[in-house]
């Protein structure tokens, strides 16, 4: 898919993600854009999987670590073509599959996640798993900044050094803001990249706000060197909600009427001027 199309994508995406939010009247909605153009590259540019067999032996494995922007998923999903329709209106609902954390019993969702920390473990036991079995499939995990705290990360990241897992991708979605303030407030982690690369990871930055510098940055990996990955995606909370970006109270929180007419307009009105160019 050409840039311009993952971008288009991305901004529909945005705007069905405003609609179930404020119609569940729940939701993360600051992480769920800051790291909806990368779930919109992995699903549509780089991880290989089939709507039409989700359980396909052969597929590319993706684990949401920050859990509770699942709203960001569920609507890729949804885009992507794994829910059937109508499904997506059910969140916040009595009765739906559809909770605040990613289940498996929604269609695409390889694990239950949302205790943070845990992602990154998962991961590595399906890169290991492939690297065992021979398989070529790639893992893709993506974490939270806030989530950097925890001590089972870093465990993580040097069991798959040692087992050299290089059909792992570990993205940080580097928003700086976490629920209880600014990360470098909270838990510093300025130093990111260096920790990592000590740790033996290949690692990236990358515009997490630039469809075209993500699409880049999935290209330039190695996946023969040896050495799991991790991209820093640097990325702005609450993206393309001009309210909302870089203000840490919409770390979870619902639009009133208002606030929810005016998203609409700036999101609609980019789609818009990318159809138009089209």
């Amino acid at each position: 898919m050409r840039t311009k199309e993952l971008i288009l994508e991305s901004e529909r995406n945005r705007k069905r993600l405003l609609e179930v939010i404020y119609k569940a009247k729940a939701g993360h909605i600051g992480g769920d854009l800051s790291c909806l153009n990368m779930l919109t590259a992995l699903y549509f540019e780089v991880m290989k999987v089939n709507p039409a067999d989700p359980a396909d032996a052969l597929r590319d494995r993706f684990v949401l670590s920050k859990g509770h922007c699942v709203e960001a998923l569920y609507v890729t999903l949804e885009a992507r073509g794994f829910m059937p329709e109508g499904m997506l209106d059910t969140l916040g609902q009595f009765g739906s599959v559809l909770s605040g954390h990613p289940t498996i019993e929604v269609p695409g969702i390889e694990v239950n996640t949302g205790a943070l920390g845990h992602g990154l473990s998962l991961g590595v036991g399906m890169a290991l798993t492939a690297k065992m079995d021979g398989k070529p499939y790639k893992t893709y995990v993506l974490m939270g900044d806030g989530e950097q705290g925890e001590g089972s990360i870093y465990e993580a990241a040097m069991a798959a050094h040692q087992y050299k897992l290089d059909n792992l991708v570990a993205i940080i979605d580097r928003n700086h803001l976490q629920i209880s303030g600014n990360t470098e407030d909270v838990m510093g982690i300025d130093d990111i990249r260096q920790r990592w690369e000590a740790f033996g990871w290949d690692v990236q930055d990358v515009n997490g706000d630039d469809m075209e510098d993500i699409v880049r940055a999935f290209r330039e990996i190695d996946y023969a060197c040896r050495r799991p990955h991790l991209l820093v995606s640097h990325t702005t909370k609450g993206k393309g909600i001009s309210f909302m970006e870089g203000v840490a109270k919409w770390h979870h929180g619902v639009p009133d009427e208002a606030q929810y007419a005016q998203a609409m307009r700036e999101i609609t009105e980019r789609i818009n001027n990318l159809e138009h160019e089209r």
